[in-house]
């Protein structure tokens, strides 16, 4: 099989390539190996540590359901909550407990929390569960001339959280917007002030604010982080390890099931011409929804993702002169799709929802035709315009977001990047392309605020 796929794909004519006949890029061999090929061995959870477990989980359940005169300790344990990763758990008591807030900020009963690290956490958690509060919180912080109190600058944990609610501004609230750049320019003078775990903290946050960063990765920092300061609860800190760990565990398993199928597939003979990238696919998916009741869609959704990432090297590494002739690597993709659709068929039927499976087969006819349209392009030489490309792109890269990956560096002749397409159109420079679609990216973010409550 191996050799006709070499005889379909590689140029024969003194290496050069054409239209018809591209050079294969020569991909690195997966950074991972068979690293998830061995089995993890049970996670210890012996009936002391579920007892131990549930214990922990109803303490915290406690906690966020008490009664308090300050409802600031309550928003304290949300965040924290959130933060180390274990939210999941308690999502009709984070919720119960939002509403009361809100209930009290809406009617200006609020007997605490006016500093500035209190009201930026407020109006995050608000916010970001999808309350309508206003971003006019933070006029109080200004001074008569309309900046920001040069006072705020010595409180850098209320600067921090200003900095964390200001990266959730929609399209027209200026003051967050001054609020970004007046914290982002003072939290950089201030992280080699502070001591560990703020001095973390802070270059984290400006790495990667809360906004724009996985749970899962949220988590593994901030258990640290949280550990460090000496107002962490103990029962809380316990309960987010122990928790921490069961997931790693679960998700080893998983990772672990994928390997064995996509080594199944027998890549390196069948698609040697493809990236191997089944845990980045999974670590995508592991990104988007991390907990454990997902697992069946989460192990169904890497399996189709890898499918799809071998239909976008099939397209780039396409002979155009085969067209009319199935080639043996196509085969065994098609047929690989077809059972992973009837396995997830079969368990979907389960529930009586296994028409879902059908408008999951045409999403994937639906990538095939993008594909195509692009490589149309390539062998047309054709750049088209970012209208044209984002029609296409915003479907062959899976989401909005991976769109992000056409900025990545093109190891061969490819169909022409959003970049690329920008500079042509518009006659600008590559750092130019990039500062735009950057601030495209941006501008997406603050769409996203969608309210439940009005």
């Amino acid at each position: 099989m191996s050799s006709q796929i070499s005889t379909n794909l590689v140029p024969s004519q003194h290496g050069n390539t054409s239209k018809e006949n591209r050079h294969l890029s020569r991909f690195k061999p997966s950074f991972w190996g068979d690293i998830f090929l061995s089995s993890p061995s049970e996670m210890e959870m012996d009936a002391g540590t579920q007892q131990e477990y549930e214990e922990l989980k109803q303490e915290v359940r406690r906690m966020l359901v008490a009664n308090t005169d300050k409802s600031s300790q309550k928003l304290f344990i949300i965040d924290a909550v959130q933060r180390l990763g274990v939210a999941y758990r308690f999502e009709k008591e984070i919720e119960e407990a939002l509403e009361i807030i809100y209930h009290h900020h809406c009617n200006h009963i609020e007997i605490d929390g006016g500093d500035l690290y209190t009201t930026a956490v407020r109006f995050r958690l608000l916010r970001e569960h999808g309350f309508d509060v206003h971003c006019g919180t933070f006029n109080k912080f200004k001074d008569e001339n309309g900046n920001f109190k040069e006072s705020l600058i010595g409180d850098v944990k209320g600067m921090l959280e200003l900095y964390e609610a200001a990266h959730f501004q929609l399209h027209g609230e200026s003051i967050l917007e001054e609020a970004l750049s007046f914290t982002t320019f003072h939290l950089k003078l201030a992280e080699s002030m502070v001591d560990y775990p703020l001095s973390t903290q802070i270059s984290n946050a400006l790495k990667r604010p809360l906004r724009k960063s996985l749970p899962r990765l949220i988590a593994r920092s901030y258990i640290s982080i949280y550990e460090g300061y000496v107002t962490q609860d103990e029962n809380l800190l316990k309960f987010a390890k122990l928790d921490f760990k069961i997931l790693q565990h679960l998700h080893k398993k998983e990772i672990n099931k994928i390997n064995r199928w996509w080594k199944g597939l027998d890549v390196k003979t069948n698609f040697p011409f493809i990236r191997d990238r089944f845990v980045e696919c999974y670590f995508w998916m592991l990104s988007v929804y991390f907990e454990p009741h997902y697992a069946i869609a989460r192990t169904f959704a890497t399996k189709v993702i890898c499918l799809i990432s071998i239909l976008d090297d099939i397209y780039d590494a396409w002979d155009i002169n085969c067209i009319d002739q199935l080639p043996d690597y196509m085969k065994v993709w098609y047929s690989e799709t077809l059972n992973v659709y009837k396995e997830m068929e079969d368990l979907m039927s389960k529930e009586g929802k296994s028409y879902r499976v059908q408008v999951a087969i045409e999403a994937m006819k639906r990538q095939s035709q993008v594909y195509h349209a692009e490589i149309k392009w390539l062998h047309e030489n054709y750049i088209p315009t970012m209208e044209e490309f984002m029609q296409i792109a915003s479907v062959s890269g899976g989401y909005w977001n991976l769109t992000i990956s056409c900025f990545a560096e093109q190891e061969r002749e490819h169909v022409s990047s959003a970049v690329e397409c920008y500079m042509k159109q518009y006659g600008v420079s590559m750092q130019e392309a990039y500062d735009e679609l950057h601030k495209q990216i941006n501008n997406h973010y603050r769409k996203i605020g969608i309210y439940r409550h009005f």
